[in-house]
């Protein structure tokens, strides 16, 4: 456990962070503080029974949207299965969905009641988004995030078909590519968003960038009317 105790009102500066990248602990999860955080280049990630743990990894993982990498099969199933995204219509759904995929049910998440709860909020507020895959009026996959500027925090990612998740993320890096973000910060290196395209960044660079994107306004509310079908990113794709 790191030894800075969060105080009421700000987090102690990234470089305190352990290397681990563990910073604080403690605080609530409040739209406030997550905001703070956010934009600080610090995140929560923790387990029941623990308190509130605060995050900031050196090095970072980022996708540029422009730089998605995309399979020859995922190509292939974009052009031949009949995918709807939607966009902020089934929030809830998504982030239930997330704390209960593969392994997370038997072996715990740190998506816990508290944390759908306090996304909830930032989604009722306009700053989290979901991205829906469905098919056949069936929800079969999505991810959800955190909108800031003009840099998107990217949380968590469950699939009910082959490659339902993947899908909605190549259509996540088509809208924020059309719109200019910056970048998808996908906050810790795994393998599977590696082979997407994602890369590692020290987090030195991570704030720097995070900093400009943040001069950008941020797009509040429901991202409902940004939803469509395959055709976005087909071009994205081709």
């Amino acid at each position: 456990m790191p030894d800075n105790i969060l105080p009421i009102n700000n987090f102690p500066d990234v470089e305190e962070a352990n290397e681990e990248g563990l910073l604080a602990m403690g605080g609530d999860l409040s739209a406030a503080r997550l905001l703070l955080a956010y934009s600080s280049g610090i995140f929560p990630w923790y387990q029941d029974p623990y308190p509130v743990l605060w995050w900031s990894p050196d090095p970072r993982m980022i996708l540029y949207p422009k730089d998605i990498r995309i399979t020859n099969s995922l190509r292939q199933r974009l052009k031949k299965i009949p995918y709807e995204i939607k966009v902020d219509t089934a929030f809830d759904s998504v982030i239930r969905r997330c704390a209960t995929s593969g392994d997370r049910k038997r072996e715990g998440t740190w998506i816990t009641s508290e944390m759908i709860e306090a996304y909830g909020r930032l989604h009722n507020e306009g700053y989290a988004h979901s991205f829906e895959t469905w098919r056949d009026g069936r929800l079969i996959g999505g991810l959800y995030g955190v909108s800031l500027g003009h840099a998107f925090i990217g949380e968590s990612m469950f699939y009910l078909e082959p490659d339902a998740s993947k899908v909605a993320l190549v259509y996540l890096a088509a809208l924020l590519d059309k719109l200019g973000f910056a970048f998808i910060d996908v906050q810790q290196e795994t393998d599977h968003l590696k082979s997407m395209g994602a890369i590692s960044i020290p987090r030195t660079e991570f704030i720097k960038l995070l900093k400009v994107a943040l001069q950008a306004e941020t797009i509040k509310g429901k991202w409902t009317n940004f939803g469509g079908r395959n055709e976005l990113f087909l071009n994205f794709s081709s």
